[in-house]
């Protein structure tokens, strides 16, 4: 057993190392790039003097270390774009071959955007999507014995072209693929489950291969190859289960560009699910005479999935509702550079609340968050694109304010749209948590641009920016793109179901776009889902984009037919912002530093199943102010029950206070000072959230949840904060991180947080170790993001702290002008 179990680990250590290439042996290509933000045509150029140029290693965005300015758009968060290149000197004995005719690529899992790739000042590739993951063949330009001169051009001067923050430069992990000339096809392997029980499970599993300079790039004709076969390849396939042990095998004859099939049986499956994420390893080896000459690895997860028009959606044949939110590929003060350690918290502090699955929106993100919403269990729709033929509006001086502009990537659709689409759906098809495939987002946004008849006198919840305008693309054109970009994913995945985001429903249904798609999501339009089930009984509807409010939820979780909600947003994001000065959008459960929000906290009695319980408090308002001139807004106020209220108890003694108890427990009991508060709590019935209204007393405040037999079951406290006195740290996670993210919080002399107030706190680092930022989460702090001085927000900020490579001590050092300093050491090791 211990024997199995370090092949397996083995595996799993293989696989982290390896590029979602498919082929070949990979190693990333990250370190020691040159860099300068400008333009020239002669930096394409091999001998070109770049002595000049910056240093730095990949990732990397620089529009995170632009300067906000409100002469930029709001869109993208008043941070800049333009033009940059990239370089990087090689030389091909780094990386030395193991066979004679053996062939190199390079994989940019990212570059944002318009990007051009030069080898030697030879292009070797363009792409114009900023989220497409593209492979380039280096080899018929490679200098095998001296210097090699990798150049990008990233063209990001059409800064707002999005209506959100996109970030600019090779944003993702870079990878150096070597393999030989026959090999295994870029994402060419995938499996599919074709049936299972508690007893087997029948798995197909597909295997292509490409030879160079046969149609390398462009898709294999399914049916297999008329070459001769003078290599005597075949292809072995191997599923190993999570203790090392190989439960299934098979093996195939293959041609030098072909793709065939083989079927396994796997004997008593278990099955990949939410709370059971088991995964097996699938080893695929691509045999020349007996010799292995190309390789993959991938971990599969068996698991069925099942939409109904009546009954919603099933997960291993259990109906279900989803619990999902909307997330943007961005972390605050990181930009669009977000690392495993970072996506792997923000997930687990979303799970905590009761998220189960994962809208990427509106774009295919990194490889690395599906690995991990494989690993944590969570469902995932995958997206294509938030703009086809024409551009939508991009608001520059605050979201819905102003003249909006018209930048997009509308003017590259035509020609990599089916291309884009086709990549998404083969480069993440092996990833057991994606359960859906949207093809767009809100493309049929009313007269944004397209229109219809139907606008006149109808009621949608959207702006529609007037009635019909027949002079606008008609909404007829909409269908006959889904139609196509459906084709195209169920021509390589007909296993799970294609939906599309629509904004515009009430125009959509009078066109054939919902029937081009197999489930048809609605954002913001809960009051179509019972009058659209009876006038379409055939149609699978679900919420694709969602309001926090509990009616939205309701929608959901009263109508069987309605199987789940994506709400906007899980994470606050940057861009879309409001007017100057604004970095983003707060819309978020979390905040930027992954810290859960009291919204947060109250979806979190709304979704979990276990018991939740937290309080928050606010002022009412007084007597006098309910009686002045905006009496009528002050008592809307005091009658409001707040599902964003903070959990602070700091106010002037005697004061009214409004304490509310967030729980999914059917009663609650507050304690003031250990004593129980004498009034029942009440329950409001728009937001089911537990109440009490009570003078301020300064001590300990306690909410007490408890089942129906009275007996308690969680408990929540927030104590008074007196007079800040000092910083305190904490390191989150072990000292094998990537990156570190050092929590530092100002605190009293009992140690209790003080929320109020703001310090600027300094950090210094020394060791091998470099500073990425210091996130606050204060959505209007327009300090540079890469600066070492920063405000706390709420009591605290988050540090992330980056390795540089070396093993060894890392000192970190906080201080704040009035503050004791706080200090800690981190022992880092590689894993």
């Amino acid at each position: 057993m211990n024997k199995l179990l370090f092949v397996f680990f083995s595996l799993l250590i293989s696989l982290s190392a390896q590029a979602q290439v498919g082929f070949g042996n990979a190693q990333r290509f990250n370190q020691g790039w040159l860099f300068i933000q400008q333009d020239n045509k002669n930096f394409k150029k091999a001998d070109f003097d770049d002595a000049a140029w910056r240093r730095l290693d990949l990732p990397h965005d620089y529009s995170i270390e632009g300067e906000m300015s409100q002469s930029l758009a709001s869109c993208t968060g008043y941070l800049p774009g333009g033009i940059a290149w990239y370089r990087k000197h090689f030389t091909a004995g780094e990386f030395k071959s193991q066979q004679a005719d053996e062939l190199t690529y390079i994989y940019f899992e990212g570059i944002y955007n318009r990007s051009e790739v030069y080898l030697n000042g030879h292009l070797i590739g363009q792409r114009p999507n900023g989220y497409a993951s593209t492979l380039y063949e280096l080899t018929p330009f490679l200098n095998p014995t001296g210097d090699n001169v990798l150049a990008v051009r990233v063209d990001h001067s059409r800064y707002a072209d999005s209506r959100w923050y996109t970030g600019s430069g090779i944003y993702r992990d870079v990878w150096l693929v070597r393999a030989p000339k026959t090999h295994l096809a870029q994402w060419g392997t995938a499996y599919r489950l074709k049936a299972i029980d508690a007893k087997e499970a029948i798995v197909e599993v597909d295997i292509a291969t490409e030879t160079a300079g046969r149609n390398h790039g462009k898709g294999k004709k399914k049916g297999g190859s008329t070459e001769k076969n003078s290599q005597n390849l075949t292809a072995e396939i191997t599923l190993i289960d999570a203790t090392g042990q190989t439960v299934a095998t098979g093996n195939t004859a293959i041609g030098p560009t072909d793709k065939q099939t083989l079927t396994l049986t796997v004997p008593n499956p278990h099955r990949w699910d939410l709370h059971d994420t088991y995964l097996y390893m699938l080893q695929v080896k691509l045999m020349s005479n007996g010799q292995v000459i190309d390789h993959d690895l991938m971990r599969a997860g068996l698991r069925t999935l099942e939409f109904d028009a009546n009954r919603g959606f099933a997960l291993n044949g259990r109906w279900m509702k989803v619990k999902g939110v909307c997330l943007h590929h961005d972390a605050g003060v990181l930009g669009a550079v977000v690392p495993r350690d970072v996506w792997a918290r923000r997930l687990q502090a979303l799970k905590e609340i009761g998220v189960n699955a994962i809208r990427m929106s509106h774009n295919p993100q990194a490889p690395v968050l599906y690995d991990l919403c494989d690993e944590m269990g969570f469902l995932v729709m995958d997206e294509a694109s938030d703009e086809w033929e024409f551009p939508k509006r991009k608001w520059l001086e605050g979201w819905n304010k102003g003249t909006p502009g018209y930048e997009g990537s509308y003017d590259f659709f035509e020609e990599w749209i089916d291309r884009d689409v086709a990549d998404m759906v083969r480069r993440d098809r092996n990833h057991p948590s994606i359960f859906l495939w949207s093809i767009g987002n809100e493309v049929d946004y009313p007269n944004d641009p397209y229109s219809h008849p139907v606008l006149d006198g109808s009621s949608i919840t959207q702006p529609m920016y007037g009635g019909y305008k027949p002079e606008q693309p008609h909404a007829e054109r909409i269908c006959r793109i889904a139609e196509r970009l459906s084709k195209i994913v169920r021509s390589i995945d007909s296993s799970r179901a294609v939906t599309g985001a629509l904004a515009g429903v009430v125009m959509s249904n009078e066109t054939a776009y919902p029937g081009a798609i197999d489930v048809v999501g609605y954002n913001y339009t809960e009051d179509r889902y019972q009058t659209d089930h009876k006038k379409y009984p055939e149609r699978v509807i679900y919420g694709s984009e969602n309001r926090h409010d509990m009616p939205a939820w309701r929608a959901v979780r009263d109508n069987e037919h309605i199987f789940g909600q994506f709400l906007w947003t899980g994470a606050d994001y940057l861009g879309e912002s409001g007017p100057w000065p604004a970095r983003g959008s707060s819309a978020g459960l979390l905040d930027f530093g992954s810290f859960i929000k009291p919204n947060g906290h109250y979806r979190a009695s709304l979704w979990c199943t276990h018991p939740v319980c937290y309080i928050g408090t606010y002022a009412l308002p007084t007597e006098s102010a309910r009686q002045g001139t905006h009496g009528q807004r002050e008592r809307g106020h005091r009658n409001w029950v707040s599902p964003y209220a903070q959990d602070t108890w700091n106010y002037q003694d005697g004061q009214n206070i409004r304490v509310v108890c967030y729980t999914n427990q059917p009663h609650a009991r507050l304690l003031v000072n250990g004593q129980p508060v004498d009034a029942p709590a009440k329950r409001d019935s728009l937001t089911d959230i537990l109440y009490w209204d009570i003078p301020y007393t300064a001590g300990t405040l306690t909410a007490e949840a408890c089942d129906q037999l009275g007996a308690v079951t969680c408990t929540y406290e927030i104590r008074t904060a007196g007079e800040p006195t000092a910083l305190k740290v904490e390191t989150i996670g072990d000292n094998t991180a990537e990156v570190f993210q050092v929590l530092v919080e100002v605190v009293d002399e009992k140690g209790i947080l003080v929320p109020l107030g703001h310090h600027a706190v300094t950090c210094e680092v020394t060791g091998p170790a470099r500073l990425l930022g210091l996130e606050n989460s204060d959505m209007r702090d327009t300090t540079p993001a890469k600066a070492n001085t920063r405000q706390t927000n709420g009591g605290r900020l988050l540090a992330y702290i980056q390795p540089t490579g070396e093993q060894g001590t890392i000192r970190l050092s906080f201080r704040a002008p009035g503050l004791q300093s706080a200090e800690t050491t981190i022992r880092h090791h590689d894993k």
